[in-house]
C-alpha cells in the first residue's frame, strides 16, 4: 500500500486509511438505520411496562389487556392505522390524525372514542426515537392516563 500524501505536506498510514474507512461504513450504516424511522416503512411494535396513574394512585406494570392494548402492534403509515398483530387478543384497530418529526424523534398523534356506550374516549401520542427504536405511548381520558412503554423496530420487505 502507497502512503498518500495531502497538500498540507502529512503523511497519512494505512492505519488510518482503514479508520477513516470503518468511520465511513458506521456512518452510513446509522444514516440507513435512522431512516427506517421516518414513516416510510411500516414498523411492529412490541408493548413494554405500563403505569396507570389516577387522581387517587399510580398503578405500575399493568397488564396490556386490561386497558385495550396488543401485545404486539404494527404501524402503518399509509393508511395512518395502527392495528393489533395477527395473534393479539384485542382486535381493534385505530386511526391517527398526524405524524410529526421533531428532534431525533417521530411522534404520531391521535384520538379514540373508545367501546361504544363506554365513557372511555382518549387523546393519545406515541412518539418512537429514529435512532433506535424506543417508544412511548402516552394517552389521557376522563381522570385516567398512562404510560406505554414500548420498543418499535422497521417491518422488512418479504414479512
Amino acid at each position: 500500500m502507497s502512503i498518500q500524501v495531502f497538500p498540507s505536506g502529512k503523511k497519512t498510514s494505512k492505519y488510518q486509511v482503514l479508520f477513516g474507512a470503518i468511520i465511513s461504513f458506521i456512518s452510513l450504516a446509522t444514516i440507513a438505520i435512522a431512516g427506517d424511522f421516518d414513516g416510510s416503512k411500516p414498523l411492529a411494535g412490541v408493548t413494554g411496562k405500563i403505569i396507570e396513574i389516577n387522581q387517587y394512585k399510580i398503578i405500575d406494570n399493568v397488564d396490556p389487556h386490561t386497558v385495550g392494548l396488543p401485545n404486539k402492534f404494527l404501524i402503518d403509515f399509509n393508511s395512518k392505522i395502527l392495528r393489533p398483530s395477527k395473534d393479539s387478543l384485542v382486535k381493534r384497530t385505530i386511526k391517527f390524525k398526524s405524524l410529526e418529526h421533531i428532534e431525533n424523534k417521530m411522534v404520531i398523534q391521535g384520538v379514540d372514542e373508545g367501546v361504544e356506550g363506554v365513557d372511555d374516549g382518549l387523546a393519545w401520542s406515541l412518539t418512537i426515537s429514529k435512532e433506535n427504536g424506543n417508544a412511548i405511548l402516552s394517552a389521557a381520558g376522563d381522570g385516567m392516563a398512562h404510560d406505554v412503554f414500548g420498543i418499535c423496530k422497521p417491518i422488512k420487505d418479504n414479512q
